[in-house]
């Protein structure tokens, strides 16, 4: 068997053998398979798609392209999170803390930026001295210490999916269920969970578009995750405007500090408590959601989560002071505001405009090789339903590159609509998938 009878198959829409997948993983994972022909590999799959079983079989292979973790030295439920990603999209280091404040333990490993939405790891990497490659030794003992974790992939949990996943990312492959199912499934998997929660995002800044496209992905996730020994289940969000105010990297962790210190905006305060009250009760903590929001709510409230996100930080290198000081994250030299045009009520914010002129001022990656710079990005300072006078402004650009000022301060003025009345109410949670 040869790499380009795998991609002539593919190209050629037929269904491949699971020997077929277990070659071409094998090839990616010990390089015998180079990234040209990686890349037409997934091209070929973004265009003719796989049937539900060459999906499963995708996933099944990545995760046996290295490590699965055990935890099971470590008392009760190990339960995650993972979103498929958007702007503004934190929940992460809020319900993560959340989370392990109630008592569940949480093993999160997070990606990086993908597309024109934030990673989790880009985020953390703001945190002065936080450090974010842990060994699977140095994991356990976090998670028997802390109770919770946060980490980018590590090399020997599921390497295939990190190879391509870099290669999904600058070659405009990011959009495909079968590839969106096998990268997330192969790592929560690998990572030797008992329960997953998924947040799976649609709409125009969402990589499923549609409700349906979203639908097919949460269902194709549940269904690997519960085959695979590990309790899954999903909930469709709206991604049409951005979650909360900050897109960035550093602004994106102050919003969430300030999100567990009870300040936070509304929207993703009442996202991360849905999700984090799924993994409570899938932890067993809690036996129904209403009972799981309580707890939540209460470690919300108490302070438990934010002084919980201090004991992650600090056990991880970084320096425990910035949940009091936002003086000490990286912060942009300029400031600039987008004046609003007209007075009115904001009806509409597009997040795929705020998300590109995020990547333009510098937070995000256009090529595989490009650095993420933790300062710059913008603040919403009129959201959908808040109303604005002619002049006042809608958002903060903060950036280093003054030439790019302009090009953001564009994208970002294109994305607003003004309004005389108010916008009919949209709801956030779409639908929840448990089987």
């Amino acid at each position: 068997m040869r790499a380009t009878d795998v991609i002539r198959q593919k190209r050629d829409g037929e269904a491949l053998s699971e020997e077929a997948i277990d070659f071409f993983v094998r090839g990616v994972t010990d390089g015998s398979v180079p990234d040209y022909q990686a890349t037409a590999f997934l091209m070929a799959v973004f265009w003719r798609g796989m049937t539900d079983q060459e999906a499963a079989w995708l996933t099944q292979a990545m995760t046996r392209s290295g490590d699965r973790a055990d935890f099971s030295s470590i008392p009760g439920a190990k339960v995650d999170k993972h979103s498929t990603g958007g702007v503004g999209d934190k929940t992460s280091l809020v319900l993560a803390p959340l989370a392990a404040a109630c008592g569940v333990i949480v093993p999160m490993m997070s990606g990086r930026a993908l597309g024109h939405t934030g990673g989790t790891v880009d985020k953390l990497e703001s945190i002065p001295g936080m450090t974010l490659s842990l060994d699977l030794d140095a994991m356990r003992g976090a998670l028997a210490k802390v109770g919770c974790v946060l980490i980018q992939q590590t090399s020997r949990i599921a390497p295939a999916d990190k190879k391509l996943y870099a290669l999904r990312d600058v070659t405009a492959t990011v959009e495909s269920v079968p590839l969106i199912c096998a990268s997330i499934m192969s790592k929560k998997i690998a990572e030797g969970i008992s329960a997953l929660v998924l947040d799976v995002k649609a709409g125009r800044a969402a990589f499923m578009k549609t409700l349906d496209d979203a639908r097919r992905l949460a269902r194709l996730m549940v269904a690997i995750g519960n085959r695979s020994g590990v309790r899954s289940e999903a909930l469709l969000t709206a991604m049409d405007v951005p979650l909360g105010r900050a897109v960035g990297n550093s602004i994106e962790v102050i919003e969430s500090i300030e999100t567990l210190k009870g300040r936070g905006p509304k929207d993703l305060e009442e996202l991360s408590v849905a999700l984090a009250a799924r993994m409570v009760r899938l932890g067993g903590v809690a036996a129904t959601n209403d009972e799981a929001t309580a707890v939540v709510r209460r470690a919300l409230a108490s302070g438990a989560g934010v002084e919980k996100f201090r004991q992650i930080v600090e056990h991880q290198g970084g320096n425990p002071r910035i949940v009091d000081d936002y003086g000490l994250l990286p912060s942009a030299p300029h400031q600039e505001t987008v004046p609003a045009p007209r007075g009115g009520i904001v009806t509409d914010i597009d997040a795929m405009e705020i998300g590109r002129a995020s990547m333009v001022l510098g937070a995000g990656r256009e090529k595989a090789e490009d650095s993420v710079d933790h300062a710059p990005g913008l603040w919403i300072r009129a959201h959908v339903g808040e109303r604005v006078a002619a002049g006042e402004p809608l958002a903060e650009l903060l950036f280093r590159d003054t030439r790019r000022a302009a090009e953001a301060a564009s994208l970002v003025s294109k994305a607003f609509s003004i309004e005389d009345s108010a916008p009919p109410a949209s709801p956030l949670i779409l639908e929840e998938i448990t089987t």
